[in-house]
């Protein structure tokens, strides 16, 4: 039975339509997916000290072991801030959250990102990059009022950029060559299905890699500094050269905030850095501030070469001309 418009929801939902223009109020309730995650908790930090009580934001998180209550240390006691333990692959859990909240817009971070362990475990990857978006967007489909969807990927999807002069572009074919770059870019296919067949206000962002605080310490940044700490070695796979571009986290939640208020839907947005270190430069500069401190060392000292991936993308290169035209 169709749900009446005076609760929000879209008439044409059984139809299988996703009726986009039924409301054009302003939207007040911003859910986000994976909210307790690193770039999660800067994005909705970074909001709600922006734009004080202009949004209700709900953070949805199963507090896997890379999440933290902790990131929300400095906003717990704002009353427009909420926090709620769930999995998106739980259709009936998000479908309840959707509805007691009156979600009007979505940013979707939620997601297994340890690219290692894709290599070891892929259905994982699968199962929530895959088929936990693929029920999210299935559930605000039938909920029928969401006026603006967000999904976060990554720069990975490209595949390595190491044959051309030029960065990538947004419209750029997907190649990806890892499993955690397939299955986000797989996700993205499901996405684009759901723009088109169903007309969601969906918007596609692609980030390079994230560093700053609060970042989980198995990442690469984070876990040269505690290993530099400790004195012990900085492990690094293969010999080193494969380059990546980091971009700080608080840029990146500006980034999304300048994409949720005027990007448009249908549209994909890299965020990307024009700045590329390899593995052992960044270790090299980790080393060099604490040499500094207590030791005459040389680098290779401190360094310790590992096995390689199975495939390890040598250089990825996007372009974010696309984002900085929003402003």
């Amino acid at each position: 039975m169709p749900q009446s418009a005076e609760n929000g929801h879209t008439s044409d939902q059984d139809h299988g339509i996703y009726n986009a223009n039924n409301v054009k109020a302003a939207i007040k309730t911003i859910l986000v997916t994976g909210g307790a995650g690193f770039i999660g908790g800067w994005f909705i930090r970074h909001m709600l000290k922006t734009y004080r009580n202009a949004y209700e934001i709900i953070c949805l998180d199963n507090l896997e072991y890379c999440s933290s209550l902790k990131n929300f240390s400095a906003i717990e006691h704002l009353p427009n801030f909420h926090f709620i333990k769930g999995d998106i692959c739980d259709r009936q859990h998000v479908e309840s959250v959707l509805n007691d909240y009156h979600v009007d817009a979505i940013i979707h971070l939620a997601a297994e990102s340890r690219v290692d362990h894709s290599f070891n475990d892929p259905l994982a990857f699968t199962a929530i990059n895959i088929l936990g978006t693929h029920c999210l967007l299935e559930t605000c489909r039938k909920y029928g009022s969401i006026q603006r969807f967000v999904y976060v990927s990554t720069d990975e999807v490209y595949g390595p950029n190491d044959t051309t002069l030029f960065p990538f572009m947004e419209e750029h074919p997907l190649k990806p060559t890892n499993p955690y770059a397939a299955t986000k870019a797989a996700a993205e296919m499901i996405i684009h299905s759901y723009r088109k067949s169903f007309q969601m206000p969906i918007i596609v962002t692609r980030c390079n890699n994230v560093f700053g605080p609060y970042q989980y310490p198995e990442k690469l940044i984070p876990k040269f500094i505690i290993l530099q700490e400790k004195g012990s070695k900085m492990p690094i796979q293969g010999d080193g050269r494969n380059a990546r571009a980091f971009i700080f986290a608080p840029d990146v939640a500006e980034a999304l905030d300048t994409i949720f208020h005027k990007g448009s839907d249908d549209e994909t947005y890299n965020i990307s850095s024009s700045t590329h270190l390899q593995v052992m430069q960044v270790a090299e500069k980790i080393y060099r501030h604490f040499a500094s401190q207590n030791t005459t060392d040389q680098l290779s000292s401190w360094v310790e070469h590992l096995e390689d991936r199975p495939y390890n993308d040598s250089m990825y290169w996007a372009d974010g001309s696309k984002l900085e035209a929003l402003g």
